[in-house]
Parts: structure tokens; C-alpha cells; sequence
């Protein structure tokens, strides 16, 4: 094996990479290709079984992997992403003032941005920022998101007290903050990088 740490090849379509190791692996990655991580003397005989053994975990991980890629829609251009900005400008004031009433708190000014990070955020003067892709997501999810940054204009923080404050607004805000976890990804994956 001329002394090398680590080698590759490739058995029937599966990529073996070998190296000081005692273990074997399967790996599949973010682009499907199947990695075999194997030991460096490990006969191909021997992986070849292993592979065949776990035929069924690949085929499944591959099957799910090719149906999230499937999933991904197109980049937002930028025209949708100022459709989007205009919508949520309206859409997201009008449920600010709705729900700032209910809750009993002021805001100061609300900006509509195109951000990759947050959906929502609220400042120590209380200016609100929304992100514009709100508007792609259900309007039960956006109310829980404003309810979220208003109930930080009486607790600035993430605290058992800040949580009881949305729930007192939103008893079901955990199905609504679970959506976003869920959807959020994909929605924000169709930014333009």
C-alpha cells in the first residue's frame, strides 16, 4: 500500500476511501455521492458485503436526499424579493398594530429587510425588522413571529418570562416557531447567495 494515510477508489459505483482506521462507515453526501470509509487493509470482498448488507439504509438515504434536492425551488429574483418586501410591508405594519394593542406595548419604526439569518428582530427602542420571506409562510406563522418581537418590548431576553408572555398571545406558538425550524431553511435557501 506505499505508505499512504488515506486512499481512493471506486467499487461499483461507491466510492471506498481507506485509511488508519479500525472501523467501516457509509457516508452519504449533500451531493449523493455514496463514501464507503473503510480500514486500509480491509479485502474489497469484505466491503463489498458490508455494502450489500446495508443496501437498503443507502437506497432509502439516497431515495430522501434526492427528494429534498426535488424540494428546492428556484432563487428569488429580485423583482419577487421587492414584491415580497412591498406585500410585507403592509401585511406585517397591520398585524404590528393589531397585536402591539393586544400586548399593550409601542414600537417604534418597522423595516422590511431580505435577510438570510432572521426572521424577525426587536431593538431596545423598539424599532421592529421583519424578513420579507414572512410573507411566504402561513399567516398563522406570521402572527407568531410578530407576537414574538412585541412580547421583547416587555422582555428583552429569551427567558421563561418572555416565553410565558407569547403564550399568553399565542397558546399554540411551539406549532408555529416548529414550521419555521422545519421550513425555514428551504425558504431562506432561496435567497440569491
Amino acid at each position: 500500500m506505499n505508505g499512504m494515510s488515506s486512499q481512493k477508489e471506486i467499487i461499483n459505483e461507491i466510492e471506498v476511501v481507506r485509511s488508519h482506521r479500525r472501523t467501516i462507515a457509509i457516508e452519504i453526501t449533500s451531493d449523493l455521492r455514496v463514501l464507503v470509509r473503510a480500514p486500509m487493509r480491509m479485502k474489497d470482498s469484505d466491503i463489498r458485503r458490508f455494502v450489500a448488507e446495508k443496501s437498503g439504509w443507502i437506497q432509502r438515504h439516497l431515495e430522501w436526499g434526492k427528494a429534498r434536492q426535488e424540494e428546492t425551488e428556484p432563487p428569488l429574483t429580485e423583482a419577487e424579493i421587492r414584491t415580497l418586501a412591498d406585500a410585507a410591508r403592509e401585511d406585517l405594519a397591520h398585524r404590528v398594530t393589531k397585536y402591539a394593542a393586544k400586548i399593550g406595548v409601542t414600537v417604534g419604526r418597522v423595516t422590511i429587510r431580505n435577510q438570510k439569518t432572521r426572521w424577525g428582530s426587536c431593538s431596545s427602542k423598539g424599532n421592529l425588522n421583519f424578513n420579507c420571506l414572512l410573507m411566504l409562510c402561513p399567516e398563522e406563522v406570521r402572527n407568531y413571529v410578530v407576537v414574538h418581537e412585541l412580547c421583547h418590548r416587555k422582555q428583552l431576553n429569551h427567558s421563561p418570562a418572555f416565553w410565558a408572555e407569547v403564550e399568553k398571545y399565542m397558546p399554540n406558538y411551539a406549532d408555529h416557531r416548529s414550521w419555521l425550524k422545519e421550513n425555514g431553511n428551504r425558504l431562506i435557501g432561496r435567497m440569491k447567495k
